[in-house]
C-alpha cells in the first residue's frame, strides 16, 4: 500500500500527528474515487466536490493541482489494482485539543486500496435514526462518520449491505455512503438534495445520462416502490432485492437500463 501524505510518497506506516483535528474532532472532508484496472474514474467531479465540502466546512480551499499530483503518484506506485478505491482525506491539521483549529495548515492524505467488487444486487435496511437536513454539515462529505458507522453496523446485523435514512420531516434521504433511486409506475425518482442527501457523483451522472425526477419521497413510499437501486462510487448502479423484509425483483427493467447505460458511458468517458 502506497500513501501520499503532505507531498511525500510513503508506505502503510505513514503517520499523522495525534493532534490532527481530523482525528480529535472529525474536522475534515474526503473523497473516494473508484479505481479500475489502474485508472481512476471521474476525478474532476470528485475534486470539485472536495473543494465544495472543504469550503463549506470553512477549511482552506484545497490546492487541486497538488492533489492531482498526489493522485498520479499513488496510482503509479500501485498500478496493479483491478478494482479498488482511492481515498483523499483533507483535515484541519494539527490543532489544540478542542474545537478550535490550529495554524499549521491542513493535512492531505491520499491512499489506494484494492476492494472486492460489489455484487449485482443487495439488500437495504431502514434505520431508526434520521439525517438532519438543516445540519451545518448537511450535503458536505465530512470525515465525521460515526453516525454512518453505527447505522451500517445496524444494517449488517439485519442482513443488509447498506442503511437507509429518513430526514427529520420523514422523507427518504440517503444511505450511509450511497444515494437511492425508486421506480413508481415507470417513473424513476430520487430524493432532492434539499432532503439532506449528499450530491453523489454517480447520482449526478445517472441524472445526466438517463434522467430522473428529483422530488421529496415520504419514507413510507419506499416500501411501495416497484424497483429500488443505489448509486455510489464503488457500487456504480446496484439493484436492491430486499428492503427490510420486503422482497423486490432485481434488477427490474428500468434498473437494468440504467445499469447498462452507466456501464457503457463510464467505460467510454473515464473523466466525465
Amino acid at each position: 500500500m502506497r500513501i501520499w501524505l503532505n507531498g511525500a510518497l510513503l508506505d502503510d506506516e505513514a503517520t499523522v500527528s495525534p493532534l490532527d483535528h481530523g482525528l480529535t474532532t472529525g474536522d475534515g472532508v474526503f473523497e473516494t474515487i473508484k479505481v479500475e484496472n489502474g485508472r481512476p474514474f471521474a476525478v474532476t467531479r470528485h475534486l470539485d466536490r472536495l473543494v465544495r465540502s472543504a469550503v463549506g466546512l470553512s477549511l482552506p480551499e484545497p490546492d487541486v493541482a497538488q492533489i492531482e499530483v498526489g493522485i498520479a503518484a499513488v496510482v503509479e506506485a500501485d498500478p496493479g489494482i483491478p478494482f479498488g478505491r482511492l481515498r483523499i482525506t483533507y483535515t484541519g491539521g494539527v490543532s489544540p485539543l478542542s474545537s478550535e483549529r490550529g495554524t499549521s495548515g491542513p493535512t492531505i492524505l491520499i491512499a489506494t486500496q484494492a476492494v472486492k467488487r460489489p455484487g449485482p444486487t443487495s439488500a437495504i435496511v431502514t434505520v431508526p435514526w434520521v439525517r438532519n437536513e438543516r445540519s451545518a454539515v448537511a450535503g458536505l462529505k465530512t470525515t465525521s462518520y460515526a453516525e454512518n458507522v453505527r447505522a451500517l453496523a445496524y444494517a449488517k446485523e439485519r442482513g443488509g449491505s447498506e442503511a437507509i435514512f429518513a430526514n427529520t420531516i420523514g422523507n427518504l434521504c440517503e444511505g450511509t455512503g450511497s444515494n437511492i433511486f425508486c421506480v413508481y409506475d415507470g417513473e424513476l425518482v430520487t430524493p432532492t438534495l434539499e432532503s439532506g442527501a449528499l450530491a453523489g457523483v454517480t447520482r449526478a451522472l445517472v441524472l445526466e445520462w438517463f434522467g430522473a425526477t428529483e422530488r421529496d419521497v415520504p419514507m413510507e413510499r419506499l416500501f411501495e416502490a416497484d424497483e429500488v437501486f443505489l448509486t455510489s462510487t464503488t457500487r456504480d448502479v446496484q439493484a436492491i432485492h430486499r428492503v427490510d423484509d420486503r422482497d423486490l425483483p432485481a434488477p427490474g427493467p428500468i434498473t437494468a437500463q440504467v445499469t447498462k447505460i452507466f456501464a457503457d458511458r463510464s467505460t467510454d468517458e473515464p473523466n466525465p
